[in-house]
């Protein structure tokens, strides 16, 4: 982790003399976009995933007009489908399930007090009137809801809400994957039809982790709705 600490230091100075106070929030950004262009190519690969698919669905109809009388036959018979065309239903989880060691680093640089034994400088930095090691409660229990921290968080709350509605409508158009039987995959209809619904939990997490931590969410998802706007057009 003291690795990752100098990498944040060392990115917050070369951004000193654009963003002020504010640059170590910018390192944390374009930290973010880094891992996220990492990421890309499983973003890429899940949107194939997603066409192919749909351009299975003509295959799927026909294998439902011959094993029409047996359902379990029809089920395997789609579930080996999927397997000899290389499609799997979870290759859209991917992308997020390789970004969660990013943001639990991220998470413990900004709550630890110590790092190797020295005091963790990271939490003297701001966004703005914001300390990056603070919390929303830290805001509404200093100068308020709407003190020069609280309004850094509304903002921040704001541009979650926006994103979250716009990946929430995307995300209730996307069709759910079938065994072919017309029930949905095992194990994945649940998974699929909660989706849109996970994207209003970055209110919640932006509101009790670290600002810094909150930052990477909000650039993550934010990242994430334009990629997907442009991949699954």
């Amino acid at each position: 982790m003291s690795v990752f600490a100098t990498l944040v230091e060392r990115l917050a100075d070369l951004l000193q003399p654009l963003l002020g106070v504010s640059a170590a929030a910018g390192a944390i950004v374009l930290f973010t976009a880094v891992v996220r262009l990492l990421v890309h190519p499983l973003s890429r690969a899940a949107a194939r995933g997603q066409k192919a698919r749909a351009a299975l669905q003509p295959k799927i109809a026909e294998l439902r007009g011959k094993h029409a009388k047996n359902p379990q036959k029809l089920r395997q018979a789609v579930l080996e489908l999927h397997a000899r065309e290389k499609v799997s239903p979870l290759s859209g989880l991917l992308p997020s399930l390789f970004q969660l060691p990013a943001f639990f680093l991220l998470y413990h640089l900004f709550s630890s007090s110590s790092i190797g034994g020295e005091t963790n400088e990271l939490l003297g930095h701001r966004l703005l009137s914001a300390p990056l090691g603070d919390r929303w409660a830290d805001a509404l229990t200093g100068d308020g809801m709407f003190g020069p921290a609280g309004l850094v968080y509304l903002a921040l709350f704001a541009v979650a809400l926006a994103v979250a509605a716009f990946n929430f409508v995307r995300a209730r158009r996307v069709p759910l994957p079938q065994t072919g039987t017309g029930e949905e995959v095992p194990g994945i209809g649940a998974v699929t039809k909660a989706v849109p619904f996970l994207s209003f939990f970055t209110l919640i997490t932006v509101a009790v982790v670290p600002l810094a931590a909150a930052l990477y969410v909000i650039t993550s998802t934010t990242w994430s709705a334009v990629e997907r706007a442009a991949l699954y057009r």
